[in-house]
């Protein structure tokens, strides 16, 4: 085998840590209902409950971005160092 393979990069990197992190906390915020369970505050006569739902669309939508332009980042990071 070669020196390079032999030398095989951490599974777990701070980079998947935060990338785990950015996909992972919308789950949280869904599935703990109790935290928005509620009427108010209104926003535009819109109760709690669905306005906070909705806010986590967008919310999950710039999360997953980000976790895929980090992927990417340390995608071409593991690529650009293999290389001689």
């Amino acid at each position: 085998m070669s020196e390079a393979t032999q030398r095989k990069q951490p599974t777990i990197t701070p980079l998947r840590v935060v990338i785990a992190l950015c996909l992972f906390a919308p789950f949280v915020a869904m599935l703990w209902v109790g935290s928005y369970a509620k009427v108010e505050p209104l926003f535009a006569g819109i109760p709690f409950f669905y306005w906070y739902q909705m806010l986590w669309v967008l919310v999950s939508t710039a999360l997953t971005m980000v976790a895929y332009k980090l992927w990417q980042l340390g995608q071409r990071g593991r690529k650009g160092g293999d290389a001689r």
